[in-house]
């Protein structure tokens, strides 16, 4: 059987999206059939045999869109090969570490628990005050979080490289 990967994402200014794509990328390059498609958009998740599903996450809370599919497929995806990710921090330093240990949204941890996946991880992110509203921009200054692109793109492929080892035994 031909090993089928769905890498599903929730992007609100595209860092995400573009993390996703990266994930995706590396795992052709491995010689897997993947599908890189926002988690709004997927609508037969159960052609996959293996999910990787990632949302930005903002103020410790990921996407709506990423939440929704987590609930409306949890039974499934219990049944799959599932991995997770976050982007957000911003900033020197482990990800996990600029945010305080959290891996994962705290509302979403019995969903995570039941699907049990085989790994759970943070990426650095994005912020780019051109591309936010006066509003975010009061947020961002007032928490001090670090403007720049911090995505660690190494991290991010040697992460999608042992999901394919993992993938391949």
């Amino acid at each position: 059987m031909d090993m089928k990967v769905l890498v599903a994402y929730a992007s609100k200014r595209g860092a995400t999206a573009e993390i996703a794509r990266k994930i995706g990328e590396v795992l052709r390059q491995e010689g897997l059939d993947v599908d890189v498609v926002p988690a709004k958009q997927v609508s037969n998740p159960e052609e996959y045999q293996a999910v990787i599903i990632g949302s930005a996450a903002y103020m410790g809370m990921w996407r709506k869109e990423a939440v929704n599919l987590l609930k409306n497929n949890e039974k499934l995806l219990s049944e799959r090969a599932v991995w997770i990710f976050s982007s957000g921090p911003t900033g020197e330093g482990d990800p996990v570490e600029l945010v305080q240990g959290w891996r994962f949204p705290k509302a979403q941890q019995p969903i995570i628990e039941r699907i049990k996946p085989r790994d759970i991880t943070v990426f650095h992110g994005k912020l780019d005050p051109d591309t936010m509203n006066f509003f975010e921009k009061a947020i961002i200054k007032n928490v001090k979080s670090a403007i720049g692109d911090f995505r660690d793109w190494n991290a991010i492929t040697a992460w999608a490289k042992d999901i394919a080892k993992a993938l391949k035994k």
